[in-house]
C-alpha cells in the first residue's frame, strides 16, 4: 500500500506569515493530521544536520516511534552543478552530513537534486527568484553538458558514502539541469550507474499529464526503481461546506495534475513507498501572503483527496478551479 508523508518544508516558516514549526512539532502535526510518515528537509530552522547532536537525534527517533510516524526520507537541497569549485565541495559536505543524519534516524532514503538554485528571503518571506537569477548567471560560465557531468560525479560521490550505511540516494525529476518529465532524470540515473541510486518521481513535474504519458513514465522507470514521490498540497483547498477544491498547476502551464493515473500506475508496479505532501511556494490569495491556517487547510484537503485515491482507486468528489 502506498503510504503518505508530510514534508517538513511545508511548515518551515518561509512560505506563509508565521513562524516555522520545529521538527518535534512537525512530527506531532503529522500524527494529528493522519500521515503515515514524515520526510525531513535539511535546512534551518527545522533540521540542519549540524544543529542536531546525538541527543537531539535520539529524541526525534523516540518521538517518531511513540507517534507511530515513520521517518521516510531525509531530503537535501543539493546543487552538484555549480561552476564554483568551493560551492560544489561545500555541497558535498552538506550531503554527507545529511547521509549521517539519515543513518542516525533510521531513514534509508536521502533525496537529492542534480541542481538546486537556492532559496532566499525577501521582506521576511521565501522566494526562488534570486536563486534562479544567480543560477542563470553562473550557468553562463559552463556548458550544460559540463554541468550535467558535474552532477553525475557529485551524485556518485554521495552514493558511495550512502552505501556505507545501506542508504539509497533518490534523484528527483526537478529542474534545472534535469528537465521536467521523467526522461532526463532516468538518463542521469542510468549514467550514474550505481545500485543504490534510484528515482524520486513526481507527477506535478510532468508537463504531459495524459494517461498514456504517465503509463510510459512509470513503465520506463520501474526497472531502475522509484523509491519516493511528492504531491503538492498547494493545488488543493477545502470550501466552507467541506468540498475538496483542486486548482490548476501553474508550474506546468495551468494543467490539472493527473493524480488518478499516477497513483494507478504506481499501484500497478507494486510501489509501496511514500508519497510526501509538500507546500513549497508562496501561500498567496489575491497576491497577499496567508497564515499557517491556510496551509493547514490545503494540507488537510490534499491528504483527504490522496487517501481516498490510494484506498479506492477513484477520486473523491472535487470541484475544479
Amino acid at each position: 500500500m502506498i503510504k503518505t508523508a508530510l514534508f517538513t518544508v511545508t511548515y518551515c516558516g518561509l512560505w506563509y506569515k508565521g513562524e516555522a514549526l520545529p521538527l518535534k512539532e512537525q512530527l506531532e502535526k503529522a500524527k494529528e493530521l493522519g500521515f503515515d510518515g514524515i520526510t525531513i528537509e535539511t535546512k534551518r530552522p527545522v533540521a540542519l544536520p549540524c544543529d542536531l547532536d546525538r541527543a537531539a537525534r535520539k529524541e526525534i527517533m523516540e518521538l517518531a516511534c511513540s507517534h507511530g510516524i515513520a521517518i521516510a526520507a531525509v531530503e537535501t537541497m543539493s546543487n552538484f552543478a555549480s561552476p564554483i569549485i568551493e560551492e560544489r565541495e561545500n555541497n558535498l559536505c552538506m550531503v554527507k552530513e545529511s547521509i549521517g543524519l539519515a543513518a542516525d534516524l533510521n531513514a534509508n532514503i536521502v533525496k537529492v537534486f542534480a541542481a538546486w538554485p537556492g532559496t532566499s528571503r525577501y521582506e521576511e518571506l521565501g522566494t526562488y527568484e534570486v536563486g534562479y537569477r544567480l543560477f542563470d548567471f553562473k550557468s553562463m560560465f559552463a556548458t550544460k553538458d559540463k554541468m550535467w557531468r558535474w552532477a553525475v560525479q557529485g551524485i556518485r560521490d554521495a552514493a558511495k558514502w550512502a552505501d556505507d550505511y545501506g542508504i539509497i540516494i533518490a534523484l528527483q525529476n526537478h529542474p534545472p539541469i534535469i528537465r521536467l518529465g521523467y526522461e532526463d532524470v532516468l538518463q542521469m540515473v542510468k549514467e550514474i550507474d550505481m545500485d543504490n541510486v534510484k528515482l524520486c518521481l513526481d507527477a506535478p513535474l510532468f508537463t504531459n499529464q495524459s494517461d498514456e504519458y504517465i503509463h510510459e513514465a512509470i513503465e520506463s522507470c520501474k526497472e531502475i526503481g522509484i523509491v519516493l514521490s511528492h504531491y503538492g498540497s498547494s493545488s488543493f483547498d477545502e470550501s466552507p461546506s467541506g468540498e475538496i477544491i483542486m486548482k490548476r498547476s501553474q508550474l506546468i502551464g495551468g494543467q490539472y495534475v493527473n493524480y488518478p493515473a499516477f497513483i494507478r500506475e504506481l499501484k500497478r508496479i507494486g510501489y509501496d513507498g511514500f508519497i510526501s505532501s509538500e507546500e513549497c511556494s508562496p501561500v498567496l490569495e489575491d497576491h497577499e501572503y496567508q497564515g499557517i491556517d491556510t496551509v493547514d487547510r490545503h494540507v488537510k484537503a490534499a491528504l483527504k483527496y490522496m487517501k481516498k485515491l490510494i484506498a479506492d482507486g477513484v477520486e473523491p468528489k472535487i470541484v475544479r478551479r
